[in-house]
């Protein structure tokens, strides 16, 4: 594996106890780009630092589901003025969770559909959270999405669902949920998504994938997810990250 490696497409870093340790104990493990994704408005700029401090870090701005009650026109306004950085890939993670807390749907469904619209706007990408929530994200971003390209981060649909993101030329990002012994669905949709629109992610410091489950995640365990979508496909790990890295170096143009 001399010259290929792999890119973390969604790792929370900003998280981790110790930034820089986390980013050396992946480059030492072959994960040369790390992605940042956002959650809340007050660590945009923190997010955007870490970025600008290393060379294969990149970041996403946006916000996630459960500050939908918080959006406002002067959020967008800062998104738009912070996304001038060449260091902003993506708008994310935006998206719907009802697993949490459903008295507030419609809240969530205009964020939402705000922030798409606003990623077609700087002509970003958008990182979609979908938790329990699959219809509404599909229906939203067929809407709504006019021109950028699309990840399911964290992907937690079915095979039915997988082809139908597919059909619409959208992105597939498998993380190491996929090496637990019961994910079944999630081992089928590995084995039949098309390699040309699968990308690798961690999620850490969460859903950290067998052999550390129940230990603190980080980018550097991104190897154990490649190495089990090898097993299921029957494919060398070699492919699985050449392509994989060279889709996620597409979508978010790094």
């Amino acid at each position: 594996m001399n010259n290929i490696y792999l890119i973390d497409t969604h790792a929370h870093i900003d998280m981790s106890q110790d930034v820089n340790e986390t980013i050396i104990n992946a480059q030492n493990n072959g994960v040369k780009k790390i992605i940042i994704p956002s959650v809340e408005e007050e660590f945009f700029e923190k997010i955007i630092q870490i970025a600008e401090a290393n060379e294969n870090i990149f970041c996403q701005l946006g916000l996630y589901p459960s500050e939908a009650l918080k959006w406002s026109d002067s959020i967008a306004n800062k998104i738009k003025l912070l996304a001038k950085s060449k260091k902003v890939v993506a708008i994310g993670e935006i998206g719907l969770d009802y697993y949490w807390d459903k008295t507030y749907v419609e809240e969530q469904k205009k964020m939402f559909k705000d922030q798409i619209i606003l990623a077609n706007e700087l002509n970003l990408p958008i990182v979609v959270h979908d938790r329990e929530a699959h219809k509404d994200s599909i229906d939203i971003v067929k809407e709504y999405n006019k021109t950028s390209e699309v990840v399911f981060h964290c992907f937690s649909g079915s095979v039915e669902m997988m082809r139908e993101c597919v059909k619409n030329n959208w992105y597939i990002a498998l993380g190491g949920v996929v090496t637990f012994k019961n994910a079944k669905k999630m081992k089928e949709v590995a084995q039949e998504v098309p390699l040309e629109k699968l990308l690798l992610e961690t999620d850490s410091p969460y859903l950290t994938p067998v052999p550390y489950r129940g230990k603190e995640n980080q980018p550097a365990y991104i190897k154990y997810v490649a190495e089990e979508i090898a097993n299921l496909r029957n494919q060398s790990v070699e492919d699985i990250i050449k392509i994989t890295t060279e889709n996620a170096e597409r979508v978010f143009r790094i």
